[in-house]
């Protein structure tokens, strides 16, 4: 670890003629605000055409922006897979609970509908499902069935080649139950079905659809798979209604086959994003996760992060990756909260609307939620205003 963090340093020391957006965002000791509405104010003006210039004049990697003062680490390196090194401090969770999270999990069981929260052991469960520190309470149902066709080489969720058939009457029971949670924002993802002649979009789209019948207030997100690249499939999600379409690339570019199922690629899963902010209405965000921890380094990091931005993308999530079990992928390496602060600055400058970085942050995060759940108010307002 050390021979790495010198490495960074002697690095940054061969190059005076560093791109001072990146460099003064790690070397200046100025705030950076928290507040949506002015960090966006700044990210409105700039065009994706000039930001492609000058990404590709600047070639930002993250030896052009990055320097730890001597007592920060960029990671903690995980031990062997016989004696691995126990969870950082900053990875402790706190136990589920309260009226609300009890409540949630009732109904759930009497619907016999499925979460992800659940599903893939999410960290940050009970404090989405009670409202935590900001009162909005979020949930993100699963649809389409508990079993995926593929297998991601980090994923919990259970598959097949040939999951049951989805069930018809999901959709409604989904929305009517949705609706009486009193939840302020809803995440609505899904597994894989590569099986299904439309890969489940159809579903997909109805389930959105009948939520906003019953609740035309409620902010929805579709955290949608990439449907095989059909841009028929991206266009029914993207116009159903829907106030965020997420896809999650998961991983850097260099990493896909090793962390994601064959049938999953970068290239594929830009494109469903950019037809997802061509095809929805003005106004939709769009968003994306990235999982750290599972080999990649910094530099491969950055340029990921400048070709979602180049997409077109709104929102990107960055958070640790977790291994769910021993048959999973190994976790590399522990990313400290000071690199994922780092990488949140950065993507701020980057012209990002909203960066959710942090160990605990998973893509669909209550506390990253409160953030969009107030830029679209606010973008809704200014549009109100001007008409």
């Amino acid at each position: 670890m050390q021979s790495r963090i010198s490495l960074l340093a002697r690095t940054l020391k061969s190059k005076p003629n560093l791109p001072s957006l990146y460099l003064s965002t790690f070397t200046s000791s100025h705030s950076f605000s928290s507040s949506p509405s002015i960090e966006s104010s700044k990210s409105q003006h700039q065009t994706l055409e000039s930001l492609r210039h000058r990404l590709a004049a600047e070639s930002p990697t993250l030896t052009d922006f990055i320097k730890l003062n001597s007592d920060e680490e960029y990671s903690v390196d995980v031990g062997t897979k016989k004696k691995p090194l126990p969870k950082p401090k900053w990875m402790k969770e706190s136990i589920p609970g309260g009226e609300k999270y009890t409540h949630i999990k009732k109904k759930l069981r009497e619907l016999k509908l499925h979460t992800v929260c659940e599903e893939a052991k999410c960290p940050n469960l009970g404090e989405c499902w009670s409202g935590g520190e900001t009162g909005t309470a979020t949930a993100t149902i699963m649809i389409l069935g508990d079993t995926c066709t593929r297998g991601c080489r980090f994923c919990n969720v259970k598959t097949s080649r040939t999951p049951p058939p989805p069930d018809p009457n999901e959709p409604s029971n989904v929305a009517e139950a949705i609706a009486s949670w009193g939840l302020d924002y809803v995440v609505i993802t899904s597994v894989d079905r590569d099986d299904l002649p439309d890969q489940g979009s159809g579903h997909f789209a109805e389930t959105v659809q009948k939520l906003k019948a019953l609740k035309p207030n409620m902010l929805i997100e579709a955290l949608v798979p990439d449907f095989r690249g059909d841009p028929i499939c991206v266009e029914k999600v993207a116009k159903s209604g829907l106030e965020v379409l997420a896809h999650n690339i998961e991983t850097v570019e260099e990493l896909q086959s090793a962390v994601r199922d064959h049938r999953a690629n970068f290239k594929q899963s830009i494109d469903v994003l950019m037809k997802a902010k061509e095809y929805a209405p003005a106004g939709t965000l769009t968003k994306t996760s990235v999982m750290l921890g599972c080999g990649e380094t910094p530099e491969q990091v950055v340029r990921t992060m400048g070709k979602v931005r180049e997409a077109g993308v709104d929102v990107i999530t960055f958070g640790q990756y977790m291994r769910p079990s021993k048959r999973h992928m190994p976790v590399s390496e522990y990313i400290t909260p000071e690199a994922f602060e780092k990488y949140r600055i950065l993507g701020m400058e980057m012209g990002f609307r909203y960066v959710a970085s942090g160990p605990m942050v998973r893509s669909s995060y209550k506390a990253g939620e409160y953030y969009i759940k107030s830029m679209i108010e606010a973008d809704r307002a200014a549009s109100s205003s001007s008409s």
